[in-house]
């Protein structure tokens, strides 16, 4: 049995689940609506203040896709009760990101801005302090979304293994190499 697909996801107090007959389970709290589509398969039941996923044998693929659809459903609570949040920063001389609205505009090197319009669905917010960093906040209930926006944020410029230039995770640590060492 999987261990990740037989606990149960509790209901916290102001999010309602529905589960329709073609699997799609939709979930409404105060951070907003999230739908998933389910594997025919998988078996989606709600017992009192609880979701219960269930599979119908012990085949490898209904065994992955019982803990992975538990985990998403999870994810999905969570996401409409807390929310989700993640947070980068620029490191380099002159890296600048401005937003306003879902618009988000970075300048990281290169010889013009860069432009990016973010899903109505996430929050973004940029600071810039003397002597920090600046540092781009995404807030989201969707973490499949939020992530996915995070990394397209990233490759615009990841950071380099020399002095760390980049765009990168707060808390990230990077493999750093040693630069040319001089001759004699």
């Amino acid at each position: 049995m999987s261990r990740i697909g037989k606990a149960p996801i509790a209901i916290p107090s102001g999010v309602t689940i529905n589960v329709s007959d073609k699997n799609l389970v939709t979930v409404k709290g105060p951070k907003g609506e999230l739908t998933q589509q389910v594997d025919s398969d998988i078996t989606v039941k709600q017992e009192d203040d609880n979701i219960i996923v269930s599979r119908p044998t012990e085949q490898k693929r209904h065994k992955s896709l019982h803990g992975l659809y538990r985990a998403l459903i999870n994810n999905m609570v969570v996401g409409v009760t807390e929310g989700y949040k993640t947070t980068q920063e620029l490191v380099g001389v002159g890296y600048r990101a401005t937003s306003t609205g879902n618009t988000l505009e970075l300048a990281l090197g290169f010889s013009h801005p860069i432009v990016f319009i973010l899903p109505k669905e996430i929050k973004v917010t940029t600071t810039a302090e003397k002597g920090k960093n600046p540092t781009i906040t995404l807030e989201s209930a969707d973490k499949q979304l939020i992530g996915q926006i995070a990394a397209k944020i990233r490759s615009f410029r990841k950071p380099e293994p020399y002095k760390g230039k980049g765009v990168k995770f707060v808390g990230e640590v990077l493999r750093r190499k040693a630069g040319k060492s001089a001759k004699k």
